[in-house]
């Protein structure tokens, strides 16, 4: 088993060759060459001592760094390569310096807990290192599910996550907002009534055609997302949903098509923000200039959630038009918007005293005179 290399017409090149036997007794031989790179070329050695390995009806002793290149292969069958990208980026900087040489199965509870805890940035957010373990234990459960390993290094290790502070407009802020928005004539005007008539994301919202709303039904057919990295494609979670339309929506909307739906087949406008991510930044910096709740892009589907909770729509049809697949998400916003422990003080034995004229009496060390 070797790498080699030699020049031809000046280039240099690779050679892998891998030689054994299977469990029979039957010689095994892979050979390559011409090949570009030696990464290429340890790439392929890698396959070939695998190949060998299931022959001998063995289990390669994987290292950290080619189980993950690997696994990162595997995934791409079924995965977004957004999502193949952030496992990349994230253990590549992260867990690979440190079990890089390292044979998976020698990797332990407490090299991981040193990853997460010891060896990754001290700035990072609970948030970003939870992120982490949660990749690395994705990854090590692969190999638990192809018989590499036995168990998973990582089941017991745990990143707490203090709550997010959910920011929410009120339905004041929501009215002074979406009404100097219009008055202003802000580009972001539709993508902002849009979200706060809709509870929709930002990806679903700009992947909208005319095609997809049912004017006569008042509905919305949210059957796809747009993403930088992926570009137009299937939502997250492989589901359609059916969106609504509030009598206010639908006369903006029929306006809107009437002026825009001959010349573009998308709902919304193309804005460059929009495709580079800005929009948070935007919407903050226009809620601090109207003074009111400073709130991201994406606190506009908050803000929908809470108030149609806060009604009393059913959280069943809540689920429904916002797209949570888990209660626990949606009642998370039940518990923001107050609705479970609305007017539970009411009862209480005591009240708050009213003013009347005040009686002064004086205390003595010896008791009252």
């Amino acid at each position: 088993m070797a790498i080699k290399t030699y020049v031809e017409n000046g280039k240099k090149l690779f050679e892998v060759y891998v030689n054994g036997f299977d469990a029979r007794g039957r010689r095994f031989q892979r050979r390559k060459t011409k090949v570009e790179t030696l990464k290429k070329a340890e790439t392929l050695e890698f396959e070939f001592k695998v190949e060998l390995a299931k022959l001998r009806d063995e289990k390669y002793p994987f290292k950290w760094s080619m189980w993950l290149e690997e696994c990162c292969r595997i995934m791409k069958f079924d995965k977004r390569p957004s999502t193949i990208m952030n496992y990349e980026r994230y253990l590549n900087k992260w867990a690979t310096p440190a079990f890089r040489d390292k044979f998976i199965a020698d990797i332990t509870k407490s090299h991981v807990y040193s990853v997460v805890f010891e060896q990754v940035d001290q700035s990072l957010t609970p948030f970003s290192r939870r992120t982490i373990l949660r990749l690395m234990s994705r990854i090590f459960q692969m190999a638990v599910e192809e018989g590499i390993l036995t168990r998973n290094p990582c089941v017991g290790v745990k990143v707490k996550v203090p709550e997010a502070v959910q920011k929410v407009l009120t339905n004041a802020e929501v009215e002074i907002f979406l009404r100097e928005a219009k008055l202003s004539g802000h580009k972001f005007y539709p993508v902002w009534l849009l979200a706060l008539k809709t509870g929709m994301r930002s990806g679903k919202m700009f992947a909208l055609k005319w095609t997809d709303i049912d004017f006569d039904a008042r509905l919305i057919s949210v059957t796809k997302q747009w993403t930088s990295k992926n570009g137009y494609g299937p939502t997250k979670t492989q589901q359609n949903r059916i969106v609504p339309i509030s009598e206010d929506l639908l006369s903006f909307l029929k306006e809107r098509k009437m002026e825009h739906g001959t010349k573009n087949e998308f709902v919304l406008p193309r804005l460059r923000d929009c495709d580079q991510g800005a929009q948070a930044r935007i919407t903050r910096d226009f809620c601090r200039f109207l003074g009111i709740t400073s709130v991201k892009f994406h606190d506009l589907r908050a803000t929908f959630i809470t108030n149609l909770l806060a009604r009393g729509e059913p959280l069943a049809k809540v689920m429904a038009i916002v797209g949570h697949s888990e209660l626990k998400t949606t009642n998370g916003y039940l518990r923001k918007s107050g609705v479970e422990v609305q007017g539970g003080t009411d009862r209480l034995g005591y009240k708050v005293p009213q003013e009347e004229p005040a009686q002064i009496q004086e205390f003595t060390k010896g008791g009252r005179s």
